[in-house]
Parts: structure tokens; C-alpha cells; sequence
């Protein structure tokens, strides 16, 4: 066996491709593939081979998803307390629990908004 053959193919030591593109274009490519969370040569190797790039969950979305999920377990816990009669929720009213009901479904409303936001990737939005 020769040297060339014992040596091991990688990418570093194998021929790049060069792309030529306007500037406008390669900062679309570098903007997804930093929505991607892959660094640009990663993302146009995948890309170049047919596989879906998906992005990475933001944090600033995992975030408020917390957030929105914190609400429901305390609008959630309200009326619990408020069901098994409980003395802290006795001046409670009708209109409370209604108002209480209509916050928990705006709040699962607006979780879903920012599900669709995380599952819908940002290019397509």
C-alpha cells in the first residue's frame, strides 16, 4: 500500500468548490445558516446534497414558551382552588372564574403562536 492510499480522504485535504455570488445572496446564505446554527460551509454541503436544513430552537423562543407555560400552571392552580371551594378563592365570582377561563384560552392561544413560530422555520415566515 502507498502512502497516498494509507492516508486518510478528508475534507480539509480534498478540492473546495467556490461559489461565486452577489453580496445581497451571501448574506442570505450566511443569515440562514446562522438560523440553521451551522456554520456556512456546513450548511451549504448539506443544502448542496438534498437534506433539509432545519434551524435550531432560539432561545429566545424557549424562553417565552417557559413563560407562557408558568402562566397556565398559575391560571390552572386559580381555579383549582377556586373548584374545591377553597377559602382563599371565596370572594371569587362568576365573572372571575369566566375572566380566569378567557385568560387561560388567550394564553394557549398565544402559546400556539410562538409553537408555530419554533416548528415554522424563520425563512419561511
Amino acid at each position: 500500500m502507498s502512502e497516498k492510499q494509507r492516508q486518510r480522504v478528508t475534507r480539509k485535504n480534498s478540492t473546495p468548490l467556490k461559489v461565486y455570488c452577489l453580496p445581497e445572496e451571501r448574506e442570505m446564505i450566511e443569515s440562514n445558516a446562522k438560523q440553521a446554527g451551522l456554520s456556512v460551509a456546513c450548511y451549504l454541503r448539506e443544502v448542496g446534497q438534498g437534506y433539509q436544513v432545519n434551524g435550531v430552537m432560539d432561545y429566545e423562543y424557549v424562553r417565552e414558551l417557559v413563560r407562557v407555560n408558568g402562566d397556565l400552571g398559575r391560571l390552572g392552580g386559580l381555579l383549582k382552588l377556586w373548584l374545591t371551594d377553597d377559602v382563599r378563592t371565596a370572594h371569587f365570582g362568576t365573572a372571575t372564574i369566566l375572566s380566569l377561563l378567557g385568560r387561560i384560552e388567550s394564553t394557549q392561544e398565544e402559546m400556539s403562536q410562538v409553537l408555530k413560530s419554533v416548528v415554522q422555520p424563520r425563512a419561511r415566515s
